[in-house]
């Protein structure tokens, strides 16, 4: 019965671990029942059964675990659970192509380093340099990066040019 009680125990833990790292990974419950029951496993054999039931509780207990991890990477199983479809989408980047450096804008959103902005006519998203911008505040185009638009606050003596006429009208009463 004891051996019964230390088999059944060390098969929880195996198949727990194999559920913790394929099916729901993380620490989750599955990994500490596990591990609770591979120690209750060999406590229970070292306590009950023998110092050499017990070193052998542990030896068959790192062996069927490694040799349960080789045996579910290798078969069919896994391929079976993953995803093999591919994503084809891509991010539209229009905006950001006919954006260019010196050219400017106001925000539409405040900036608390990330934020939009309506530049040359285009409302695209952008990346403050560093400073905090209210929204509505002129801002110029300092560069692009890898699509990240970055723009700085224009200082109150550069000039700023609206393109847009019914922009400027409502920003001028507001």
């Amino acid at each position: 019965m004891d051996i019964l009680i230390i088999c059944l125990l060390i098969l929880a833990a195996v198949v727990l671990f194999l559920i913790e790292l394929f099916i729901v990974p993380g620490i989750s419950i599955a990994g500490i029942l596990a591990g609770v029951c591979a120690v209750l496993g060999n406590y229970y054999a070292f306590t009950y059964v023998g110092t050499n039931a017990g070193i052998l509780t542990l030896v068959a207990t790192a062996l069927v675990s490694i040799g349960s991890l080789v045996w579910f990477m290798r078969s069919k199983t896994l391929d079976k659970l993953s995803l093999k479809t591919d994503i084809n989408g891509q991010v539209d980047r229009s905006a950001e192509q006919s954006i260019h450096p010196g050219d400017t804008g106001r925000t539409t959103t405040r900036l608390a380093l990330i934020g939009y902005a309506d530049i040359e006519g285009r409302i695209v998203e952008v990346k403050s340099t560093g400073e905090y911008m209210r929204e509505n505040t002129p801002v110029r185009v300092v560069r692009i990066v890898d699509g990240t638009v970055l723009v700085e606050k224009m200082k109150d003596e550069e000039p700023f040019f609206v393109q847009d006429e019914e922009f400027a009208q409502k920003t001028a009463g507001s």
